[in-house]
């Protein structure tokens, strides 16, 4: 899946610098807005007027759609409405979610598992306060019951994940066109934070945290082309569609690791990466996961190297605007949305001990961050 080497440029559209007392001490937080250098994109990557969502966090109307998504018969409706939602709009922008859904599990896919799979990890079902055993990955994400651990889901994975990026750039004629904003400027933004904060401009090692089915992680290959690459997710299901795809795609001169594994305790030894990116995960992860994940990648990556964060943007304009019906559908799949919009997520990476946080809106929808280890 290479990407086009047309990649907009960032336009800086304003920094601000605040400081704050936290825990008996100060720090200093820079925040870029960033847009794409057209005045068409730039329009586009607008903020609300609020900090979140209304229908989001600990707000009345938020509440109320909890209420009603809590209501089991009620949530059983919405959750297939938010699936058909999901396949009518793909299907509109041209992804053929059936197809390629019929394609993965009418393949040999499921020969993948056995090389992919990890016996020794288990899921524990302890209960929600244990989430140091990440039981919440066990809850239902997305409409599917299963959550990620499912055929079904890891066969959707992909047009999903098209069908974000068409949402993301709704005026782009066609996917490859939305992921060269999308994608390009999540490259970008990687490419500058590290030339710009790090001692050493070379990276030698990714690891990309909640690969799914190894989009993301095929973009990171191609853009860094001479580094190991390693994709890691906990779904097995997801990991055997992203080997299988990527055998289909023929050998590369370093071939994608695949690592089934969790993110909040990896098992790698410390200091093993350059950059560690997490892509489109946050919003599915409860507070104290996203804390144990950044710990974790603070103690992967190298001194001086970088962590990117991408996910939505609770200031995205679009987000606060999003109709009654769209916002319900959403959240009715989404369990830990909520709790990731209250999430203070700059804060939470300088308490881990990253250096050089900046957060940018990289599309309408979503936001970049990038920090840096201290060397």
């Amino acid at each position: 899946m290479a990407l086009s080497s047309h990649i907009h440029n960032f336009s800086v559209l304003s920094v601000s610098k605040t400081i704050e007392n936290g825990n008996g001490r100060r720090r200093a937080r820079l925040v870029v807005k960033m847009a794409a250098s057209t005045s068409d994109m730039a329009a586009a990557f607008e903020e609300g007027k609020l900090e979140r969502p209304k229908w989001s966090g600990q707000t009345p109307l938020s509440r109320l759609v909890g209420a009603l998504i809590a209501f089991k018969p009620l949530s059983s409706v919405l959750k297939l409405g938010a699936r058909q939602v999901l396949i009518r709009t793909a299907e509109k922008g041209n992804i053929p979610w059936r197809e390629m859904t019929k394609e993965i599990l009418e393949s040999d896919v499921y020969k993948e598992l056995e090389s992919i799979q990890n016996p020794s990890l288990v899921y524990p079902d302890c209960g929600y306060l244990n989430l140091l055993n990440f039981v919440y990955y066990l809850n239902p994400f997305h409409a599917y019951d299963e959550g990620n651990l499912s055929w079904l889901a890891a066969a959707e994975a992909e047009a999903a994940t098209m069908s974000m990026v068409r949402r993301a750039i709704p005026n782009a004629s066609t996917v490859d066109e939305a992921n060269q904003i999308v994608r390009g400027n999540w490259l970008q933004a990687i490419e500058q934070h590290h030339l710009q904060y790090s001692e050493t401009t070379m990276i030698r090692d990714i690891l990309d945290i909640g690969c799914s089915v190894g989009v993301s992680t095929r973009f990171l290959a191609d853009k860094f082309p001479s580094a190991n690459v390693t994709g890691l997710d906990l779904s097995p299901h997801f990991l055997s569609v992203a080997q299988f795809k990527e055998k289909k795609i023929g050998p590369r001169k370093n071939p994608i690791k695949w690592m089934h594994a969790n993110a909040e305790d990896t098992g790698f030894p410390p200091q093993s990466f350059d950059l560690v990116s997490v892509s489109y995960v946050f919003h599915e992860c409860p507070e104290r996961a996203i804390v144990n994940i950044l710990k974790e990648a603070f103690r992967l990556l190298r001194p001086g190297g970088t962590i990117v964060v991408s996910d939505q943007s609770p200031k995205s304009k679009i987000l606060q605007e999003m109709s009654p019906v769209l916002f319900t559908l959403l959240k009715s799949t989404e369990p830990f949305l909520d709790e990731y919009h209250l999430t203070d997520l700059e804060g939470r990476m300088e308490e881990a001990g990253f250096l050089n946080v900046q957060t940018g809106l990289t599309d309408p929808r979503h936001r970049t961050l990038t920090a840096t280890v201290p060397c």
